[in-house]
């Protein structure tokens, strides 16, 4: 799993629903985010009876502008992943070359899971206080990724001690915002470097806002990891549809993320191999006017402009009120024999 801080950013596309229970499409969506530059792909592991009850009192109606006007188990319904698909979903992601992984919910989503051989699990943030799921999956000894969205900092230490205890093999935190679209003045992305200290993990961003802003401002803080929710079109009517992106914007964060990556270099302050052919253009001090020997230097005479033939700036002042120890053309760079032997530098 390339979750490490050193490594590059591990950029997840999340298909969440928007397979539309169209097992042709889930597989289709696969491929493009392969074609997109996604380092993996992720779903969802649960049913309707995993997650809550067929209920329709006012505890269970969903008050949501997209979402709203049904009950939770109603949702799922619509929105939860065949688990007979899973097989045929890692067999597909594997013959892409992108890593396939899954949200846990439950302890029999990881049992499924763990019988296909993913590398890591994954925890909601909704799931976050479930303690009991966090052992579960902790115990498999493999890394746990966990969204932290509505979670204040108790809950969070409560999660990775818990993890950390049972056997996780690494924790990855990920920034998160728990709305739906969610609004970049709620993002508050640099919690993400004070939560790598305070945890000393690596931390990533579960982006839900609606363009990339959020995910390439991330990676600049040091996110290891992005996750955005991918969809072949918004146009079609899923459930995760309208706050996802689709495969051109997909493309373009990938592409974006990795120029971020490259921008962020290392701490260097030399000059490149490219800045060096344009050293000629600093400046330097030339004859803004003709010199006669003898005539002394000043601000009428000399100057500093581009390019960097002559004497550094710098030393302006040193041969300001001095002699010129020959004639001197005006467009010629000054040079230390320009100037009477007993007022060169040093002397």
């Amino acid at each position: 799993m390339v979750l490490n801080k050193e490594k590059k950013c591990f950029i997840a596309a999340e298909i969440s629903s928007n397979h539309g229970q169209d097992l042709k499409r889930a597989v289709a969506m696969i491929k493009k985010a392969k074609e997109c530059g996604a380092d993996a792909v992720k779903f969802q592991t649960y049913t309707p009876d995993t997650l809550t009850i067929d209920a329709d009192t006012k505890y269970f109606k969903i008050k949501h502008p997209e979402w709203g006007g049904q009950t939770l188990y109603e949702l799922y319904v619509k929105a939860y992943t065949p688990w007979n698909w899973f097989p045929k979903l890692k067999k597909a992601a594997d013959r892409a070359g992108v890593v396939f992984f899954s949200t846990v919910y439950d302890k029999s989503s990881v049992d499924l899971l763990e019988d296909l051989g993913v590398s890591f699990h994954k925890i909601s943030s909704f799931e976050l206080i479930d303690l009991p799921l966090i052992e579960y999956a902790a115990k498999t000894r493999k890394p746990l990724v966990l969204s932290t969205g509505m979670a204040n900092l108790k809950e969070i230490k409560a999660a990775v001690a818990i993890a950390r205890k049972c056997g996780a093999r690494k924790v990855t935190l990920l920034k998160c915002v728990s709305s739906y679209p969610a609004d970049p003045a709620d993002m508050n992305l640099k919690t993400i470097p004070d939560m790598a200290r305070r945890f000393d993990v690596p931390v990533g961003i579960s982006d839900h806002t609606l363009d990339m802003s959020a995910s390439l401002a991330a990676v600049a803080l040091g996110a290891c990891m992005v996750e955005k929710h991918f969809t072949l079109s918004r146009e079609f009517n899923a459930p995760d549809s309208f706050f996802s992106i689709e495969p051109n914007e997909l493309k373009d964060l990938v592409r974006n993320v990795r120029n971020v990556e490259k921008a962020l270099g290392t701490v260097k302050y030399k000059v490149t191999d490219k800045e060096r052919a344009n050293l000629v253009f600093r400046r330097s001090l030339f004859a803004t006017e003709s010199i006669k020997k003898g005539e002394m230097f000043s601000q009428k005479n000399i100057g500093s402009i581009r390019p960097s033939y002559g004497i550094e700036p710098k030393y302006l002042k040193k041969i300001l009120m001095k002699r010129a120890s020959r004639p001197i053309k005006k467009g010629m760079p000054l040079k230390w024999d320009m100037v009477e032997q007993n007022h060169r530098r040093g002397l």
